[in-house]
């Protein structure tokens, strides 16, 4: 699509130094600084307790058991089941608030990112896969929320291990070098896991979010892939980019598991050297047994914290990639919002007096108007040159045209789904572009051909754009859309789920409902792309009917080729070459114009071969 970013030089942002994704990871982090902070206040605690503890068993042994004190052994236990029972408190604690620090984090992030996917353009979705944007709405955010449990045992960790290594040095400084040795080793090797690590995450979320683009196309298209017979094909997709994903993760497990045995291995090093070294002073006289049992347990607590290094690091490092793909999501900003964007303004007509959002007038009206509007998707081409067209306020027109020659794309520029190249599209003399996009597609209904419902009853999805709506309203909107009788004879009526995307219905009574759903919001424009195409001829006719009093000063613009249907307007437009080529009602451009006549013919066609045959005669001689 040549859209407005294109044209104009509004390029998608690239992430900045302030928006990568530690920066998105950091925000994050002080945006729920409250759980965050009690649960290091509790890890902390935790660490402090933990700390006190060798110190009892040194003097439980030294003054209690080689003392002959059973007072100050006494006293030893006691202080050990006391700080046991403390330690036990606080661990839930900490677990209670890390798990609601992630969790937050999460659910607040996922709503961030879904709120903006919504808002970004139909061009950035028509080129990105729906995988990609679950994988990053669901793999990705899991990444990020591993390490945010981990925050308060990290902070607690690091306390743990410059608690111990002080009083460790406080015991024996010689001894305490040649035990941390292997635990500098670690924070070398550490370092050399952690550049291996990045890149080969980032290749492995990528190949997770291919898996679950092909897969949720699989999901979405299930109905073609049976109707064709490519099961078989289907699995071969998928199995070929599982391979890939696992292959992915396979080289990053290979990264982990060869920096895990030093994990286990190092620390063991330094206690044995410990031991070895501390016997031997213990021998002497130079070290009580109790000094040597507490520096031990000082060492031991260091292995923990140590060895789980690895494992944090691999999620710091997992989570710092989803965090960058998610930045590089939310850096994206949509070229349609409220407003001219700058940019726009002084290259197609614009001065800064109108770069304000303008309301629109009060409900009635309905006017649109094409002036000189040129537009181009991506490739290139031009599909829209100059396009001027006017539709008087209530008035039902029917737009007809070739396969590709832009019926949908001007509706779509009505609702501005894409902004024009050139020219401008008003509403009521108001150009669109200067609205506020929830007014202006609060006042432009639009049905299209694949009427796409919502998990849920009919009622929500007939309520779905007012869910204030009572429900004599939705009942008025289902009998204006002749929806009603078939909802009635449903088990449940209004409550009977629909399932996802409304498959357990047909096409037409889909197509109804979202008709009803358009209604209920009471637009001032009300776009039909193909939106009885699954409907037939009677049935048009009925809601026809039942429209007349809906449709009565509400402008209405209808994309079909259906002769049934061309007749209900109250003027027929042929599109062709990006403009208006002929105007006037269904009789007269069939009795004037050759292509008309040919693009309905070929429309015939094409619908009579989707016919059963006895069916097909039956709608020829129709």
């Amino acid at each position: 699509m040549t859209s407005s970013s294109a044209q104009v030089g509004l390029d998608l942002p690239a992430p900045t130094a302030e928006g990568t994704g530690a920066a998105l990871l950091l925000s994050a982090l002080r945006a729920q600084w409250r759980p965050a902070l009690l649960g290091v206040l509790a890890g902390v605690s935790w660490s402090v307790a933990k700390l006190t503890a060798p110190t009892l068993v040194r003097r439980g042994i030294d003054l209690g058991i080689r003392g002959h004190d059973p007072g100050q052994l006494a006293r030893a236990v006691t202080g050990l089941l006391v700080i046991g029972l403390l330690q036990a408190g606080l661990a839930g604690f900490r677990r209670y608030f890390a798990i609601s620090l992630a969790a937050r984090v999460e659910t607040d992030l996922r709503a961030r990112l879904f709120v903006h996917v919504l808002r970004l353009d139909l061009a950035f979705h028509a080129r990105t896969p729906a995988g990609q944007l679950v994988s990053r709405c669901a793999s990705d955010l899991q990444q990020i929320q591993q390490p945010f449990a981990s925050v308060p045992m990290t902070v607690s960790n690091a306390v743990m291990l410059v608690g111990a290594t002080t009083l460790l040095v406080r015991i024996d400084p010689t001894l305490a070098f040649v035990a941390l040795t292997p635990a500098l080793l670690i924070f070398v090797v550490a370092r050399s896991f952690t550049s291996q690590l990045g890149p080969r995450a980032q290749i492995l979320q990528r190949a997770v979010a291919s898996l679950a683009s092909i897969i949720q196309e699989g999901i979405s298209g299930v109905r073609a892939i049976k109707g064709l017979g490519l099961e078989g094909v289907e699995v071969q997709r998928v199995n070929a980019q599982a391979e890939q994903a696992y292959q992915a993760a396979l080289r990053m497990n290979e990264t982990r598991a060869t920096f895990m045995p030093l994990i286990e291995f190092l620390p063991a090093v330094g206690l044995a050297v410990v031991l070895w070294l501390g016997g031997q002073r213990v021998a002497m006289g130079t070290m009580t047994v109790g000094q040597l049992v507490q520096f031990n347990y000082y060492l031991l607590m260091l292995v923990g914290p140590l060895r789980i290094t690895g494992i944090t690091v691999a999620q710091f490092q997992r989570a710092s990639v989803s965090a960058s793909l998610i930045q590089s999501l939310l850096s994206i900003v949509p070229t349609i919002r409220d407003g001219f964007p700058e940019a726009l303004i002084g290259r197609v007509g614009l001065d800064e007096r109108e770069s304000e959002v303008t309301e629109l007038s009060p409900p009635g009206g309905g006017q649109v108007c094409f002036e000189e509007v040129d537009f181009g998707y991506g490739d290139g081409v031009p599909l829209l040159s100059k396009l001027e067209l006017e539709i008087r306020a209530g008035e039902t027109v029917a737009i007809v045209g070739a396969t590709a020659s832009g019926k949908t794309t001007l509706a779509q520029l009505i609702a501005r789904f894409y902004d024009v190249s050139s020219g401008r599209v008003t509403l009521d003399g108001v150009d669109v572009r200067s609205m506020r996009l929830s007014e202006l597609r609060a006042r432009v209904g639009m049905v299209f051909e694949d009427a796409l419902l919502f998990s849920g009853t009919i009622r929500e999805n007939v309520a779905f754009g007012a869910p204030e709506a009572s429900s004599a309203d939705v009942e008025r909107a289902a009998r204006a859309a002749g929806a009603h009788d078939f909802i009635a004879q449903l088990e449940g009526g209004y409550d009977a789920l629909v399932g996802e995307r409304g498959l357990s219905l047909s096409g037409g009574q889909r197509q109804r409902i979202a008709l009803a759903r358009a209604l209920l919001t009471n637009p001032r424009v009300l776009v039909l792309d193909s939106a009885t195409s699954a409907v037939d001829a009677s049935k048009e006719a009925e809601i026809r009917a039942a429209l007349a009093r809906v449709m009565h000063d509400r402008t209405t613009i209808l994309i079909a080729h259906r002769a049934a249907t061309l007749r209900l307007a109250d003027r027929v437009l042929l599109l062709d070459g990006g403009r208006i080529v002929a105007s006037g009602s269904h009789a007269e451009l069939l009795e004037q114009s050759a292509l008309y006549r040919k693009i309905l013919a070929a429309a015939r066609e094409s619908e009579l071969d989707g016919l059963p045959t006895t069916l097909a005669l039956g709608a020829s001689d129709a």
